[in-house]
């Protein structure tokens, strides 16, 4: 669900920093060119190569190869260096990027009732279970903390961190983890014990 999201945000970068060095007036930009230059960049190029093994790899050898022996243990270093990295600039997220800090907070819980909402549709219209719903709205109100912060360190480098690495990190995966999961499995109770 990432990867789509993660293109967006380079391509649009890409364009915002072409118009600004055109002096803001409009100029032609090849929208190909764009994301040719957005695919080239180092974080995305890793995560193409990602999908294509995950597509082409013999699970069971790649599971048994890569996944076990190494993969948690990795992922919980990334975890703990982005989270000093967050604690670390929580100041200065609040002071530079406070618009940033109050979308992380409100955009979970915003995006999460609407995946909650379409879930309920779905519930009524095919039979999709309960379960579903809350996992639903639990997928939407997630962020990119694993993979965000080195695609876009990597396919933005003039973009500030304290921004994208404050702003999902430090606001959001905790009003994710203590605000949107509760809300939402107590939800599912009221709407689904009628």
């Amino acid at each position: 669900m990432d990867f789509p999201a993660l293109i967006l945000a380079v391509v649009l970068a890409h364009l915002d920093r072409q118009q600004k060095q055109g002096n803001g007036s409009p100029q032609r930009m090849s929208a190909r060119t764009i994301v040719q230059d957005s695919l080239r960049s180092s974080a995305l190029s890793a995560m193409l190569l990602g999908i294509a093994l995950g597509l082409l790899a013999r699970p069971e050898a790649v599971l048994a190869g890569f996944y076990e022996p190494l993969f948690r243990g990795m992922l919980s270093i990334l975890i703990l260096v982005l989270g000093m990295e967050a604690w670390s600039r929580i100041r200065e997220l609040i002071s530079v990027a406070h618009w940033f800090a109050v979308y992380a907070f409100v955009g979970p819980i915003l995006h999460g009732l609407f995946a909650f909402g379409l879930g309920y549709l779905a519930h009524l219209w095919v039979g999709f279970s309960p379960g579903g719903v809350v996992l639903l709205a639990v997928i939407a109100t997630s962020n990119s903390d694993i993979s965000g912060p080195p695609t876009i360190r990597g396919g933005i480098p003039w973009a500030n961190p304290s921004a994208y690495i404050g702003a999902s990190t430090s606001v959001g995966t905790p009003v994710a983890i203590a605000v949107c999961i509760p809300l939402f499995i107590a939800l599912s109770k009221i709407v689904f014990s009628v």
